[in-house]
């Protein structure tokens, strides 16, 4: 009976150190995850952004710029003949510059005509615009400019090209407007009248 009493307590003691064994090392297994946590470090990138502004502003001196955004504003063009006593034969000139305000992105440049007003001399007049290098429109500057509208046409002609403006004002481009009461105009043209308001449409680039 003794020496099973003692089995009995040796395998009891026995089990109860196997089990503390597996505890502890339960617990350094878990002390040895605990310490092996991985460093971090992080990188960020920000930014702050603005649209920017598409302007264009005109001078009808090539000088003075100022806005002209809508037909009640519109510029008073200078034609060097005035167009108030006009016979059949001439053509006067008039100059309008237009560029980008600063600041303003790139753009481009599209004429376009409005309806013309008055008591029908619109029906007789004819018209053509050229782009010219200088801020001068005349007689003699205007055979060396680059066409928009051609020579000879009706007044609600459009331009069929575009014409490239720099940003922040850094160039101007310069129309020179050529109207003329042709040598064939009927004797129905006098006393008539004509107003016209053409647009320049500006695009950004």
């Amino acid at each position: 009976m003794d020496t099973r009493r003692v089995r009995r307590e040796k395998g009891r003691t026995r089990s109860r150190r196997i089990r503390a064994i597996l505890a502890g090392g339960l617990v350094l297994g878990v002390g040895a995850t605990a310490t092996l946590a991985a460093w971090n470090d992080s990188e960020y990138g920000a930014a702050t952004f603005t649209a920017g502004r598409f302007d264009i502003v005109g001078a009808t001196d090539g000088t003075t710029f100022s806005s002209h955004a809508t037909t009640g504003t519109a510029a008073a063009l200078n034609f060097q003949l005035p167009p108030t006593a006009m016979a059949p034969g001439t053509t006067t000139y008039a100059l309008f510059s237009v560029r980008t305000a600063n600041p303003s992105v790139a753009g481009v440049l599209q004429l376009t005509p409005g309806t013309p007003g008055g008591t029908g001399l619109a029906t007789y007049l004819t018209y053509g615009v050229r782009t010219v290098a200088a801020p001068s429109c005349t007689a003699a500057t205007y055979p060396a400019g680059t066409a928009v509208i051609p020579d000879g046409s009706a007044l609600t002609t459009a331009g069929a090209t575009t014409q490239a403006v720099a940003a922040n004002g850094a160039a101007q481009v310069n129309y020179c407007f050529a109207v003329t009461l042709p040598t064939a105009a009927a004797n129905g043209a006098q006393g008539l009248t004509m107003t016209q308001t053409w647009q320049i449409q500006g695009t950004s680039s």
